[in-house]
C-alpha cells in the first residue's frame, strides 16, 4: 500500500548517502560496484560500506521493527534456486555492460544531470515494467491488500513518526558530522588518504543512510517495487517509489547546482565521478540497460536491496549473488571492463 510517510522521510536518507560520499569522499555510490569490488579488488573503505548496510538492521529492529523489510521465502526447490541464480545473472550482466543500476544511474546520474546515466534509466525503467506486466499478468503483489486499490495512503502512527524522524535526523546529523571529528582527531582534514579514518567513517554512514533508506522507504521489499511497476493498472499500483524519486533525487540535484563539483571533497583530491555523456551511449550501454531492466522486473529485486536480502536470506544472497557474479564475469567486451566502477 501507499505509504507517502516514511518513503518520503526514507528517501531523504537514500539522498544523504549520495551526498555523503560525493561531498565528502568525491564518489558516486554505485551499489553493483561496490558488490563486484567486494569479490575482485576489497578495501577497508568498501568493507567500511557494507558494515553500514549491514548495521541498518539493528537500530531498526531495536526503536523501529514494523519498518523493516519481510522478505519473500528462501527458494526451496532446485527449480527456484535455478530461476534465482538466472535473475542475478540477468542484473550482473546488464549492470555490468551498462556500468550501472539504479542507485548509480538514477539517484546519482540524474542528479548530475549526466545524460549517459538518463539514457540507461529511460530504457531499465520501461524495459522493468514490460517485463513486470508480461511475466506477473495479475499485476498483484503482497504488498497490496485485497480488496482496497493499492494506491490508498496509509499513515503510520504519531509515535511512530515522531521517532522516525527524531531518528532520521540523528542519522544525518551523524553522517555529517563524525567523519569530520574522526578526521581532525587523526590529523586527516584536507589530508586525501584512500584509506584515512575519516574517509571510511563516510562510507560506514552512507552504507548506513543507504540501506537504513531501502528499509523505511520499503524499496528493499521486491513486492513494493513490483507494485509501481504495475502503473497503469491502478488498483493494483502503488505510487510509492515516485516519492523516492521525488525526495532522493531532486534534493541532490538542488545540492550539486548550489554547491558546485569544483571545490575538492573533504577526503579526496578531486570528484571520481563518470565523465561519459551522450556521445559515449553505445549498443552495449542500450542493451545492458534493457538485460538489467528485464532482470529487475523479474523479481523487483536490484543490486541494493539485494545487498540487504543476503543479510537477512545468507541462502538466497549466495545465489542471487553468485548468479550476479557469473553474469557480469560473462562480459569480455574492453569499453565494459573499462568503465567498471564508473557509476556503479
Amino acid at each position: 500500500m501507499f505509504t507517502p510517510i516514511e518513503t518520503s522521510i526514507g528517501a531523504l536518507l537514500l539522498h544523504q548517502a549520495t551526498s555523503v560520499l560525493l561531498f565528502q569522499n568525491g564518489t558516486v555510490l554505485g551499489a553493483s560496484g561496490y558488490i563486484r569490488r567486494l569479490f575482485s579488488t576489497p578495501t577497508r573503505g568498501t568493507l567500511a560500506f557494507f558494515a553500514g548496510m549491514a548495521a541498518s538492521i539493528l537500530p531498526l529492529r531495536a526503536f523501529l521493527p514494523e519498518l523493516l523489510t519481510t522478505y519473500p521465502a528462501v527458494p526451496s526447490t532446485l527449480q527456484a534456486a535455478l530461476v534465482t541464480v538466472g535473475v542475478g545473472a540477468f542484473v550482473g550482466w546488464g549492470t555490468k555492460a551498462s556500468s550501472g543500476c539504479t542507485s548509480g544511474h538514477m539517484l546519482c546520474g540524474l542528479s548530475r544531470l549526466n545524460a549517459w546515466s538518463a539514457v540507461a534509466v529511460a530504457i531499465f525503467f520501461p524495459m522493468a515494467m514490460l517485463t513486470h506486466h508480461v511475466v506477473h499478468p495479475s499485476l498483484r503483489t503482497e504488498a497490496c491488500t485485497p480488496g482496497v486499490p493499492c494506491y490508498t495512503p496509509m499513515y503510520p502512527s504519531h509515535k511512530t513518526t515522531t521517532s522516525l524522524v527524531i531518528f532520521v535526523a540523528a542519522t544525518i546529523l551523524a553522517s555529517r558530522t563524525v567523519p569530520r571529528i574522526i578526521a581532525r582527531i587523526t590529523g586527516t582534514v584536507n589530508k586525501p588518504s584512500l584509506e584515512s579514518l575519516g574517509r571510511q567513517a563516510s562510507q560506514f554512514f552512507a552504507g548506513l543512510e543507504f540501506g537504513l533508506g531501502l528499509h523505511i522507504t520499503q524499496m528493499a521489499s521486491p513486492g513494493k517495487v513490483l507494485a509501481f511497476l504495475s502503473f497503469p493498472k491502478f488498483e493494483v499500483w502503488d505510487p510509492s517509489m515516485a516519492l523516492v524519486i521525488l525526495f532522493g533525487i531532486f534534493p541532490s540535484l538542488i545540492e550539486i547546482q548550489l554547491r558546485g563539483l569544483s571545490k575538492p571533497p573533504l577526503f579526496n583530491e578531486k570528484f571520481e565521478v563518470p565523465k561519459k555523456t551522450l556521445k559515449d551511449v553505445d549498443w552495449m550501454h542500450i542493451v545492458g540497460a534493457a538485460t538489467f531492466g528485464i532482470g529487475w522486473g523479474l523479481t523487483g529485486i536490484c543490486p541494493g536491496p539485494a545487498i540487504l536480502r543476503s543479510f537477512a536470506q545468507p541462502t538466497w544472497g549466495l545465489l542471487w549473488i553468485g548468479g550476479f557474479w557469473l553474469g557480469g564475469g560473462i562480459i569480455a567486451n574492453r569499453r565494459a571492463l573499462a568503465s567498471e566502477g564508473t557509476c556503479g
